[in-house]
């Protein structure tokens, strides 16, 4: 069933998730330069803050900092930071503030031994973890959920000295999302996902180097082979003994889609499958569900020229670079006021007046969320002559709260559960609007439903504590400014 008209979330509300990155050499090269090339190409996950640290088998090197990477990480850092293994972070908050004291990575000691970590994900017991390890003597220094991660770490691995045990223990304390890399001041490197996999994290090896990061581009730019991602609930520990795996709390996937819809570059491949192939497939199945008479396909860069190519070779409707992105306007101009958001798009796009005037045209977007965009970029391609303007948007409705990653913290700030279709196809000014259907969703990823994560479109939640979290919202709502996983009673 095709369904018809909803919420819009565009290149200027979404909220990224973070991009990690860890690497160790074992011919002893210096890793810092290959953690800054990692990093740049995981920027697009995160541009709040940037970091890095690296071990040299006797201490830590750490630069963190609000920024860029490039701001961050420049040649002077660069050369502060000597050693063999290293991790890397770049952070879009989901939880916290977002100032400097959240940057990644957390350094942390224990009996002497020191830490740092970073992480891609969320944790949804956040607040009452926190709280719990509080009353038992903790102190935090930020709001961030790395360093909750970190301090639960430690904490099991004060009590059994093992790698792989403290990560089961901490598995079995910590609920939500978290792709995890840490170093520690005698040269290990340790990588983990949560049994559930929701977030990604892949890994290579040549006979240099072995690499885990949020993506598979990042391991291009260093010229390190992908071999794989690694599994639910599995640890790898790499050392001067070489490399030790193993599933310590394996669970069924449950992958995010919305890696696949939005997060991810095209160019990467996410677990198993290639991105630009899944949206070249979302692109096709709309053409197929919903099929209009047009005269051009036009994207909202970045994300849906994918599904724009999949699209006009299902439809046989020609494409154009109908809007063009200002690539020089930052995140500054990701504001919370309706105007500045208006002002924003203005900013960030605008329309070729010859490629839309007088056409009809199939706009497509990736997802809609809050409904607070599409509207004026709508405005923007009709007042530049568009005929006609079939809205065609890459993801099924966002009805429901994420607690894994991406900033949805409320029911009440998605435009889906608010309005019909039609009444936001009406207010968005689109002469049509169709989404994608699960179906076509599940399909074009490739995967079955079950091994995804859709809870914010059908609240099928991958945790418990996620299920009971959304219940609780439903029936009392969150406190104002404190999102739901923040939350200590």
């Amino acid at each position: 069933m095709v369904i018809i008209s909803q919420s819009t979330h565009s290149d200027f509300d979404k909220r990224e998730y973070c991009g990690a990155f860890g690497i160790y050499s074992f011919s002893g090269k210096n890793v810092a330069n290959d953690i800054y090339f990692g990093l740049m190409y995981l920027q697009h996950r995160g541009q709040d803050s940037a970091g890095a640290s690296t071990s040299d088998g006797k201490k830590i090197s750490t630069v963190r900092g609000l920024g860029f990477v490039p701001e961050v990480l420049n040649p002077k850092a660069i050369e502060s930071m000597p050693g063999h293994t290293g991790i890397g972070h770049t952070r879009y908050p989901t939880i916290g503030a977002g100032g400097a004291e959240d940057a990644q990575p957390f350094m942390a000691e224990v009996n002497g031994k020191k830490f740092a970590l970073a992480h891609n994900g969320n944790i949804s017991n956040y607040g009452k973890a926190r709280k719990m390890m509080e009353d038992g003597g903790a102190n935090f220094c930020s709001t961030c959920d790395a360093e909750l991660i970190l301090a639960a770490y430690i904490k099991e691995y004060n009590k059994k000295p093992d790698f792989f045990e403290a990560a089961r223990a901490l598995m079995g304390t910590l609920d939500g999302s978290y792709s995890v890399v840490f170093i520690t001041d005698s040269g290990e490197l340790i990588a983990f996902r949560d049994p559930h996999s929701i977030r990604p994290l892949c890994w290579g090896q040549d006979e240099d180097k072995i690499v885990f990061a949020s993506e598979s581009v990042a391991l291009n730019i260093i010229k390190c082979p992908l071999i794989g991602d690694v599994a639910p609930g599995e640890v790898f520990v790499v050392s001067k003994e070489g490399v030790k795996r193993k599933i310590v709390a394996g669970d069924k996937p449950r992958h995010c889609m919305f890696e696949y819809v939005y997060f991810a570059r095209p160019d990467s491949k996410i677990d198993g499958k290639w991105v630009y192939a899944v949206r070249s497939n979302l692109g096709r199945a709309l053409a197929r569900a919903a099929p209009v008479k047009a005269d051009v396909v036009v994207a909202v860069p970045d994300t849906a020229r994918s599904a724009v190519e999949g699209y006009s070779q299902e439809s046989g409707i020609p494409v154009a670079e109908g809007l063009i992105k200002n690539r020089y306007i930052g995140r500054t101009f990701i504001m919370p006021s309706q105007k500045k958001r208006e002002d924003a798009v203005r900013l960030k796009l605008n329309a070729v007046k010859h490629v839309v005037e007088g056409k009809r045209v199939v706009l497509i977007d990736d997802s809609i969320v809050r409904g607070t965009t599409m509207g004026p970029i709508v405005k923007l391609v009709r007042d530049a002559g568009a005929k006609e303007i079939h809205l065609r948007i890459t993801c099924p409705p966002i009805m429901a709260p994420c607690f894994y990653g991406v900033d949805i913290p409320t029911y009440k700030e998605l435009i889906a559960t608010r309005k019909s279709v039609e009444e936001i196809r009406k207010a968005v000014g689109a002469d049509s609007l169709v989404y994608q259907t699960m179906d076509g969703l599940v399909q074009a990823i490739g995967m079955k439903k079950e091994e995804l994560c859709t809870g914010c479109l059908d609240e099928a939640y991958p945790t418990e504590i996620g299920i009971d979290i959304a219940k609780k919202m439903k029936a009392a709502g969150n406190k104002e400014g404190i999102r739901a996983w923040e939350e200590k009673e």
